[in-house]
C-alpha cells in the first residue's frame, strides 16, 4: 500500500493522460453489491468442483501438466533447468531508502545491497524467470532495474511511469504495468519495451494487485482507494463487472489470488480485516473469512493444501485450510507488520517483509515458528525468494505456474 497522498498528489497529472486510450466505451457494468454474501465460506469445500482441465485456455497460454492444480508445476522443489543454477537470493525492495537488499536464505545473513530506483515497490520475476525486475513507483522517476536472475547482478535502470506493480499476458508476449496513481494499465511489447496500450478506470482509485483465472480469460484487480474490485475480459479489456465491498465502508482490498483448484478467487482487505471469497470466474463474492487486522498478503503452501495469509497491523499470519477455506493455525511475530513475500522451493520457510519495522521474518511452515528476523533497510515491501518452481511468472512477487 502507498500513502493516500501519493495518490491525491498526482490528480493534477491526470489531465496530460485523458488522450490515452480509456474504457469509456465498454459494456454496461454488472455492479455486484459483496454485502449480501453469506459471512462464511459456506460455498467452499462442499461445493467445490472435482478436478478438470479448466476448458479452453486463453491464446498462447501453457496448458497445465495436471487436472486440478493450476501450481501443479511449482510443487515442492520443482525447479527448472533454467533456473537450477541461478543464485539462492532473498531480494528486498526497501521504498523508504531506496535499495535493494539481499539475504543468503541458508545463513539469514545480509550479503549485499544495490540501489533500487526511486521508491521500490516489488521485485517481480520475467515470464521466463531469467529476470527479476525491480519495479519503481515514483512519480515521475520510476521505473524498472533488470536483475540477472543468475548472478543476482543488477542492470540499468530503464525509465516507466509509475510501475508499482507488475504482471504479465498469459501468452507471455505483454508486461503490464499497474500505474496505480493514475488508475491506468499500461501494455509493453516485452521484445523492445515499447507501450503498445493503456487503459484507464477512473473508477479504480489505487488498482493494485490482480490474478487470471485458471483459464486465463478473466482478470480479477482490487482497487485499493475504491473499496471496489473490478473484472475485465483479458482479451478485449474491457469490465465485464465489478464488486462494491460492504464489509466495512473504507474497505481496502490488497493482494488478489485464485487458489490452486482454480475454484476461488481470495482477496485480502486490510480494512475488512480478514479475505474475500469469489468464484473461480470472479461472478459473485461466495464467502467472508475473517482472519486479523491489516490483511494485506497471500500464499499457498507447495502442496496446495494451505493459504497463508498476512495480518500487517496485527503481527500475524493466518494459516487456512484450502479444502474447506476454514481457519487452522495463528502464527504470531511479537511487535511484527508482516506484509509480502513468498515460500522457500522446497515450501518449508515464509519469509516476509515487516513493513513497519524494517526487516524481513523468516518462519518455519510446519510450525509457525520465527527462525529468524533480519533488520534491512526502511519500508520493505514486495520482496521475492529465488529461485522458484515453476515455468513461468504471471507478475507480482511469487504468481508462478
Amino acid at each position: 500500500m502507498v500513502a493516500y497522498r501519493r495518490l491525491r498528489a498526482v490528480v493534477p497529472a491526470l489531465a496530460l493522460v485523458a488522450g490515452l486510450a480509456s474504457c469509456t466505451d465498454r459494456t454496461p457494468t454488472d455492479k455486484a453489491d459483496a454485502g449480501s454474501a453469506p459471512t462464511g465460506p459456506t460455498s467452499a469445500g462442499a461445493t467445490a468442483a472435482s478436478p478438470t482441465d479448466f476448458g479452453p485456455l486463453a491464446p498462447g497460454m501453457p496448458t497445465y501438466p495436471a487436472a486440478g492444480n493450476v501450481y501443479a508445476a511449482a510443487g515442492p522443489d520443482q525447479l527448472t533447468e533454467a533456473v537450477r543454477g541461478d543464485r539462492p537470493m532473498v531480494y528486498v525492495p526497501n521504498t523508504k531508502s531506496n535499495d535493494v537488499w539481499l539475504i543468503d536464505p541458508e545463513t539469514y545473513q545480509v550479503v549485499g545491497k544495490f540501489p533500487g530506483g526511486p521508491e521500490p515497490q516489488h521485485v517481480v520475476p520475467s515470464y521466463d524467470l531469467r529476470t527479476l525486475y525491480v519495479a519503481s513507483s515514483q512519480i515521475p522517476k520510476g521505473g524498472l532495474i533488470p536483475i540477472d536472475a543468475r548472478t543476482g547482478e543488477p542492470g540499468e535502470f530503464r525509465n516507466l511511469e509509475d510501475v508499482y506493480n507488475l504482471y504479465f499476458t498469459p501468452d507471455g508476449k505483454q508486461a503490464i504495468v499497474v500505474a496505480e496513481a493514475y488508475q491506468r494499465l499500461d501494455f509493453y511489447d516485452l521484445a523492445n519495451w515499447q507501450r503498445v496500450r493503456s487503459v484507464r478506470f477512473p473508477e479504480c482509485g489505487g488498482i493494485n494487485h490482480m490474478d487470471y483465472s485458471a483459464d486465463g480469460r478473466t482478470m480479477l484487480f482490487s482497487c485499493e482507494f475504491a473499496n471496489r474490485m473490478l473484472v475485465l475480459d483479458t482479451a478485449s479489456l474491457r469490465k465485464v463487472r465489478e464488486f462494491r465491498l460492504t464489509r466495512t465502508p473504507d474497505g481496502m482490498p490488497q493482494d488478489t489470488r485464485l487458489t490452486p483448484d482454480g475454484q476461488h478467487f481470495l482477496v485480502a482487505d486490510m480494512h475488512a480485516n480478514g479475505v474475500y471469497v469469489f468464484d473461480g470466474q470472479a461472478t459473485r463474492q461466495t464467502a467472508f473469512i475473517p482472519t486479523g487486522r491489516g490483511a494485506h498478503g497471500i500464499y499457498f503452501s507447495r502442496d496446495a493444501r494451505q493459504a497463508y495469509v498476512t495480518n500487517r497491523e496485527e503481527g500475524t499470519v493466518t494459516v487456512l485450510d484450502l479444502a474447506d477455506l476454514k481457519r487452522t493455525a495463528t502464527w504470531r511475530i511479537p511487535n511484527g507488520s508482516p506484509d509480502m513475500g513468498g515460500l522457500s522451493a522446497d515450501g518449508k520457510v515464509l519469509w516476509l517483509s515487516g513493513r513497519f519495522t524494517d526487516e524481513v521474518y523468516a518462519l518455519d511452515t510446519a510450525t509457525g515458528k520465527l527462525l529468524a528476523r533480519i533488520p534491512v533497510g526502511k519500508g520493505p515491501h514486495g520482496l521475492t525468494v529465488w529461485p522458484q518452481p515453476g515455468r513461468y511468472s504471471l507478475g507480482h512477487t511469487s504468481n508462478i505456474r
